[in-house]
């Protein structure tokens, strides 16, 4: 091949590879287009005051397509279905008690998007921020609203495999004193200070002490129920295989998901509920893989997000083992129950 006919080839090739990075932002724009137009027969949403005080109000993540598209929305706890209202506040994820909220929130840049966990007010104004160090998964506040949890992914984006990395994350709202990472507390394990450099923990859920937690803590390939003291700066473990746990209203018990044999590598979960005292497993009435951190709508009743024609669905599901799931809301997710 000549030099001129090699110089064609290159020029060639660079213009192809010109056009394909201008037909995929076209995409982009075109996909971004259309997410913000309301499809028909979907919610009815519209824009209003939402308060994180509101008696039996139900606040999550709107994903219906349409100008209100990743908003915090609000709707009657007894009616999730009903028409929403939009408050202009955008988050990836979301949790709420007490008056206090954390909206974990993507910041769009020219190279990379950055993350920042932002604590909000009963009106949902902004009362402190905070860098995340990766793409956000997990949030909690405390039952008092004292304290706000958030996971990030590190490295690596999805609890299905082994090859990824957390930091979670707990702030105190009153003062402001900020724990970046859980790796800072001692971990006691089997009754001894345990050291090991793949320790991750994730899915942090509050008590309603003002000091006492629960998270997952992974290392060498197991997970591991922790409780943590957040005075003593200690984790403990507890049980063994629990991912993202959530502490029911009554403290006695656990909601988590569980790796189980044989079920696909990209779907490894069930729903379980752990009972603190006795350690007894309930395995509860749900077949399909939950990838999620599940909220007790009350003792006897969990909520939980499955994929759906717009990200997520939510559904509840009794927690004592009995019943079937049941889809409540469509194009939701982060769901938090006020009042």
């Amino acid at each position: 091949m000549t030099l001129r006919n090699r110089i064609l080839v290159l020029v060639c090739a660079l213009v192809v590879l010109a056009g394909v990075a201008v037909a995929s932002v076209l995409h982009a724009s075109a996909r971004a287009d259309r997410r913000n137009q309301a499809r028909p027969g979907g919610p009815r949403i519209s824009a209003g005051p939402v308060s994180l005080t509101d008696s039996r109000r139900l606040v999550f993540r709107n994903m219906a397509w349409g100008p209100h598209r990743d908003e915090l929305t609000s709707v009657p706890a007894s009616d999730p279905s009903a028409p929403r209202v939009a408050s202009k506040v955008k988050c990836l994820r979301f949790y709420a008690a007490s008056g206090t909220g954390v909206c974990l929130q993507a910041k769009q840049g020219t190279v990379q998007d950055t993350y920042r966990a932002v604590i909000l007010d009963a009106t949902l104004h902004e009362r402190a921020r905070y860098d995340v160090p990766g793409i956000p998964s997990r949030a909690r506040v405390s039952p008092s609203g004292r304290f706000a949890a958030w996971t990030a992914f590190v490295g690596g984006d999805s609890y299905a495999g082994t090859n990824f990395s957390t930091r979670a994350a707990i702030v105190d709202t009153r003062t402001g004193r900020l724990t970046p990472s859980l790796e800072a507390y001692r971990v006691i394990k089997d009754g001894r200070t345990y050291h090991a450099a793949d320790v991750n923990f994730w899915g942090v859920t509050f008590a309603s002490d003002d000091r006492t937690f629960y998270a997952t803590m992974a290392t060498h390939g197991s997970t591991y129920l922790v409780r943590g003291d957040l005075r003593a700066r200690t984790v403990t473990t507890v049980h063994t295989d629990v991912e993202c746990p959530s502490l029911s209203p009554d403290g006695t018990r656990v909601a988590y998901k569980k790796r189980v044999k044989g079920l696909p590598a990209d779907a490894p979960w069930h729903l379980y509920v752990l009972d603190l005292a006795t350690g007894h497993e309930t395995a509860l009435a749900e077949a399909r893989s939950v990838d999620d951190q599940a909220v007790w709508r009350d003792d006897h009743t969990l909520v939980y997000a499955l994929p759906g024609d717009y990200g997520a669905d939510l559904y509840t599901l009794p927690s004592d083992g009995t019943g079937a799931p049941h889809r409540i809301s469509t194009a939701a997710v982060s769901p938090a129950y006020i009042g």
